[in-house]
Parts: C-alpha cells; structure tokens; sequence
C-alpha cells in the first residue's frame, strides 16, 4: 500500500499498472517501474529534498537607503515670462540655472532630484508646492532672478517669514503676482492678500518648524556666492512668497541677481554665471545635507574660473572639543512657543534643553563633547520622528559652526 499524503505531497492516482501520478509542490510527476518498491523510494527523496529547499533561509540584501529628494524649482516659465530686462529673460535665466543645479546633484547617488518644470511651460504657484509634498521632499529650492528700476546688483537668499521691510516686501510681491495668472485665482489664494504685509503672518505659522534649516540652507548658499564667487552680499532674508508657503519641507527662494544691472544680467546669462552660479548652489544643498546627516566630509568643489573662488579647506577630522569648551548637540525643533522640555512633549527624548533666540525658542538633545556621538544622536533623534533634526556645536551655550568646532580641535 502506498502512501496517500506526506508532507504535502499527493498521490493523485495509482493504476495496477508500472505508473504511478505524484502531485508534488504544484507540479504532477509521473514515474514508471516495473518494481513496485522504486516509487515508493523516489517518492520519499522527492519529499525530503523539497522540504529542505522551502525551508532554506535566502540571504537578504542590504536595507534600501531612502534617497535625499531635492525638488527644484525654475521660476516663471511660459506666458509668465519674468523681469525683462535688456534682452535677458528670467524665465530662461532660472531654468537654465536650475538644470544645471539638478544634473550636478544627479551625479551623487546619495540624492534624488525632482523637478516643477523642465520646460518652458506655466506651472501654478500652489502646484509647484504640492509636487514637493507628494515627493515627500527633503528640500525645495525655487531659482529667480531680480530687477530693480536702479542699477543694483547681488544675490540674495530668502526663507518664509514676516517682511523685515518694504524692500522684501516688494520682491514677495513681484514674485507673488504670478497668481493672477492662474485660472480661477480669486478663489485658489482667497486667503492671500499679496497687497497686505499682515497676511503673510498666518502664512508664516505652518513653515515655522522648517525655518532654522531653512536659514541653515540659505546661508550656506549664500556663503557661496559671496566668498567664492565674490557677488554682492544682498544677505539671508525673510519675505512672504507664496511658493514657500505651500511646501512642508525646509524650502528657500534664491534671487541670483539683477537682469535690470547691465553687467550682472549679461553674467547670469552667460554659460560661465549660469554654470558657477548652479554650483554655488548645488554645493550648498550638498553641505547641508552633509550637516543634517552629521557628515563631517568635505564639500567636493569643481575648479571655477573666477580669480575670486578660494580654494576649498579639508575639515578637521578631530571628533572631540573637551578642551577647547565646545559642546555638539541635536537641534530637534524649533518654535514661538516657550515649551516645557519634558519627554512628553518631544517624543520620549529626556534631557531636551532650551534656547531663546530671541524670535524662536531652539530645542536641543543629546548634549555631547564627541562629534562621533552626535552623529549616533541624530539617528537616534530622527528615528523618534524629527527627521529633519541635524548637528549643531555650541561654544559656552553659543551656536557657532559645527566646521568651527572641529577646526578648533585640530
């Protein structure tokens, strides 16, 4: 008598015949002998080989780690053509720049870069924002080019916030009037008021967990194009640009220069401007995100022309500064609100200490002399869901910067 089941293994059917049918790991198998004990052998080794062969472990391949998405942003583009200005166009200008900044970041597999346009083609304001929040990006970086009715020239960087004055307030506006060209606009943006510096109070709330990496961000670009490219510091600034305001990642709007400045519009039109400006700019984003992730490595920077671009410096590679009163810690968030640093109000991290900046309060974690440690820190931080915490170095309860503290390691 021959085995009906084993194993998962069936005899389907059995003729008084040399042919036996075996329905085994959902294949049929038919054997033939003339003795009927062979079947019955081949039948059992059939069992133990696929039992061995399911339960073999498979090795499993290193975790995916989730790209850095970066989303820029040209501004303009199609009948919105920009400030013109002796012949340059800044819809051309911003998305020229701002190709070049995507394929200089395309070459580090540690990024991901997404675009609003890539054409000339009209995208709305609020839709620009939204490409980046489906992205689940990491940054948006939105690329113009300024006018004035003088001859002013420099490059500027702005964040979301209130208008420090009514020269900032004007450059939001400009920018913000793109809106009018959008269907049905009175009804999409009925809670702006572009005219009303006020209004950009509300818009200011929702981004305000983003802001200090915002302004990490713009200074490192703006670094840039000051000290290597040796442009006019028009300085990190604050104003209320729509396009900022839609986007729930650390975002910030980069005016490269004046197309009304005869001589700054021809560079920024010019093959060499485009490609050192796209630079500077992508070198920033790549040190920012060197500085959140806790990297210490230096920034790699392509040879420039200009006799202005300094050579780049190689970091200390020292991880601690006991001695010279230097301590690193996580920034985890911050607020408006004066916040009690217990473990319930920042998800279970103890130990969260307070700052006063004077408009924001910064909090931060895991206080440490070794800049090896923070690192863990940051994983650790977020883990616990501040994922855009990052690494700062504080000299006597004072921010300086994290390359400062290492330096003064050496």
């Amino acid at each position: 008598m021959y085995p009906r089941e084993m194993d998962g293994t069936k005899i389907k059917h059995f003729l008084p015949s040399p042919w036996m049918f075996v329905h085994f790991n959902r294949y049929d198998f038919m054997i033939f002998s003339l003795n009927k004990k062979w079947p019955f052998i081949f039948l059992c080794v059939l069992v133990q080989w696929g039992a061995t062969a399911r339960f073999e472990p498979k090795p499993l391949g290193p975790k995916p780690v989730k790209p850095f998405v970066v989303v820029l942003d040209a501004g303009h583009g199609g009948n919105d053509p920009g400030n013109v200005h002796h012949g340059f166009r800044e819809k051309e200008i911003a998305l020229s720049i701002t190709l070049k900044v995507g394929a200089l970041l395309e070459k580090n597999p540690n990024f991901k870069v997404m675009y609003t346009r890539k054409s000339d083609v009209f995208v709305d304001l609020m839709y620009r924002g939204k490409i980046a929040n489906q992205a689940d990006a990491d940054l948006f970086v939105s690329i113009h080019c300024d006018a004035h009715n003088s001859l002013a020239s420099g490059a500027s960087t702005f964040v979301l916030g209130l208008h420090a004055n009514e020269k900032n307030f004007n450059v939001a506006k400009k920018e913000n009037s793109a809106i009018y060209l959008e269907k049905d606009f009175e009804t999409r943006y009925a809670q702006y008021n572009i005219n009303s510096p006020e209004a950009v109070i509300g818009m200011t709330i929702m981004q305000e967990e983003f802001l200090d990496q915002s302004v990490l961000l713009a200074q490192l670009i703006q670094n840039n194009f000051v000290k290597r490219l040796g442009r006019k510091d028009r300085q990190v600034k604050q104003a209320g640009f729509i396009v900022l305001h839609q986007t729930f990642m650390p975002s910030v709007l980069v005016e490269t220069g004046f197309l009304s400045n005869p001589a700054e519009g021809a560079y920024l039109n010019s093959a060499q401007g485009q490609q050192q400006m796209s630079q500077a700019i992508a070198d920033g984003i790549i040190a920012y995100h060197q500085r959140i992730s806790g990297a210490s490595a230096s920034v790699v920077v392509a040879p420039s022309k200009s006799t202005n671009t300094p050579k780049p410096s190689t970091p200390s590679t020292a991880t601690t500064a006991v001695d010279s009163g230097v301590l690193f810690a996580v920034q985890i968030a911050a607020s408006k609100n004066n916040l009690a640093t217990t473990s319930a109000n920042f998800k279970g991290l103890s130990g969260v200490q307070k700052q006063d900046s004077g408009t924001l309060f910064k909090y931060y974690w895991g206080h440490t002399p070794s800049h090896s440690e923070v690192k863990k820190s940051l994983l650790t931080a977020q883990k616990s869901g501040y994922p855009s915490a990052f690494v700062v170095a504080l000299k006597d309860g004072k921010p300086i910067s994290v390359e400062q503290a290492l330096k003064a390691n050496k």
